[in-house]
């Protein structure tokens, strides 16, 4: 592990007392690629936490594989916008995980624009049948109402969120909010959390619902702010490795292309 790799992981050790049970990972819009998520479960494995990812859609049957290779502990599928969209998730994965291996795992759908939502009662009751919960993706939904990113912590945004909160507790699966959270954020999520919150997540890190109700939520945070940056400082700096591991032979090769076109013009 490099030095960065190094700190993320005292991150996640240290954030586990302010209530960090997983990291995260996307095909979907972050485009994780499987050499940057090895090095993501290995750091995760090693601080003892779990792995959630996002795959490319409701029946991304390829993704839903690879988690089962990689050894993912939580599964969400983006843009289930219907009750028709969410059985195709259930039935991708009943298809891919035999039941005693779901036991172990989380599967979750992203309820992430007002179309979701219109549904939220059948959505609710597919939920507890196919044995999945849902996401709030709180950016993503603002956006669909036409609303930016300072919407994300409004009153009306938590009231939609406290509808989605209390489908789930009344047919017993499992709210993770997400999107835009920061410190700003707090009041919001104490309030869902009186309803129902299982987990809430920043960009890379996913807590318990109960962390939210701590005193040291915003040191908390600040974890995850800090494992985010150096992750992406860590990706930046392996792929410009990679971008620059061949300079030197393709400058060779180019003096050598330049002398032999010369000779022949000669």
């Amino acid at each position: 592990m490099n030095a960065y790799e190094k700190r993320m992981l005292e991150l996640l050790i240290q954030g586990k007392k302010f209530g960090v049970v997983s990291v995260k990972a996307e095909f979907e819009a972050e485009g994780t690629r499987s050499d940057e998520l090895l090095r993501l479960l290995e750091i995760a494995r090693r601080a003892d936490v779990k792995v959630g990812l996002k795959i490319g859609g409701c029946e991304a049957i390829r993704d839903l594989i690879e988690c089962k290779q990689f050894g993912v502990d939580y599964v969400i599928a983006p843009m289930v916008e219907t009750p028709y969209a969410l059985a195709k998730f259930i039935a991708a994965k009943d298809k891919v995980f035999p039941a005693d291996e779901q036991e172990e795992m989380g599967f979750l759908f992203n309820v992430e624009t007002i179309s979701t939502h219109q549904h939220i009662g059948e959505m609710a009751m597919a939920s507890r049948k196919g044995g999945v919960g849902m996401v709030f993706g709180r950016v993503d939904f603002a956006g669909s109402l036409g609303k930016d990113r300072s919407f994300v912590n409004s009153p009306e945004m938590t009231n939609y969120i406290l509808k989605a909160a209390e489908a789930a507790k009344a047919n017993d699966f499992h709210i993770v909010v997400g999107g835009g959270v920061s410190s700003e954020s707090i009041q919001a999520l104490r309030q869902i959390r009186k309803v129902r919150l299982d987990r809430f997540e920043t960009r890379k890190v996913i807590f318990d619902g109960s962390a939210v109700e701590s005193d040291d939520i915003e040191a908390g945070l600040a974890v995850a702010i800090e494992f985010e940056l150096l992750w992406l400082k860590n990706k930046r700096d392996y792929y410009n490795l990679i971008g620059a591991e061949d300079q030197s032979r393709i400058e060779m090769m180019e003096k050598r292309s330049t002398v032999k076109a010369v000779s022949a013009a000669a």
